[in-house]
């Protein structure tokens, strides 16, 4: 797999407010139906992450201190993030999601099997990022993110330096940061952004191995779509956090 170049700068787009954004899109789409629409007003208030001036201690967010914390950002439906809470529930989960049908599928989800292990964050998570503490996270995924797949799109994808920026810092050393997509020119663009982040290491064994799954992958339904519609291949990126100074 090749890497393309980039001229990326490190900055990331702003806000109205002047302040760094990794989020575009919509937040809303087919009207909630009533089950839905009771959950979030009744169960996203119990689990929802509220932002405040200080620091954000992400293992005082859950009933009991969990022994890990990990965090999804973009979870779609929910599929995955459901899947890794029930395998493991000595882990606190931490979804990223701004789309309201995502948010609500996996509020059915957490309902239905009383997954007291997820907490969902519902706005960019590039804030919530800048909230954690330092080497408090023990796992990072962004699976089949928007490609923003138009040139002058680019700079709207979610991997960029400052984003990078902000998971060497509060991911812990040995822990992995995991990338899959459809799309291959996304796959290089942060390969080559990784490349400059001397904190990730990528190193597969063989030639080869980011087409295949993760193990104990079990296909989203973003990943069916992309199937249905003729993309035959993925790729499964896996970076490790290893020791070093994270940028100031």
């Amino acid at each position: 797999m090749g890497v393309l170049k980039t001229t990326d700068k490190p900055h990331h787009p702003l806000t109205l407010a002047g302040e760094p954004r990794a989020f575009f899109g919509r937040r809303s789409g087919k009207r909630l139906h009533k089950g839905q629409d009771r959950l979030f007003k009744e169960l996203l208030p119990e689990i929802e992450i509220t932002l405040g001036d200080t620091s954000l201690d992400p293992a005082a967010l859950f009933p009991t201190a969990p022994a890990k914390i990990v965090i999804e950002i973009g979870y779609g439906g929910g599929e995955h993030l459901s899947l890794e809470a029930r395998r493991h529930p000595d882990t606190g989960f931490i979804g990223c999601e701004v789309f309201c049908g995502g948010i609500a599928k996996l509020l059915q989800q957490i309902d239905e099997e009383g997954l007291d292990n997820i907490r969902l964050f519902t706005d960019d998570a590039l804030k919530l990022l800048q909230k954690l503490p330092d080497t408090c996270l023990d796992g990072a995924y962004l699976l089949y993110p928007d490609p923003w797949p138009k040139a002058r799109h680019h700079k709207r994808r979610f991997i960029s330096p400052l984003t990078l920026q902000e998971l060497v810092r509060t991911m812990k050393p040995g822990t992995l940061f995991r990338f899959a997509t459809d799309i291959e020119d996304y796959a290089n663009w942060t390969l080559a952004h990784i490349l400059r982040a001397p904190e990730f290491r990528f190193a597969p064994e063989r030639p080869g191995l980011w087409h295949e799954p993760y193990d104990g992958w079990e296909p989203t339904r973003y990943e069916e779509k992309a199937r249905a519609d003729g993309r035959l291949r993925s790729f499964y990126l896996s970076f490790e956090r290893i020791e070093g100074r994270h940028h100031e």
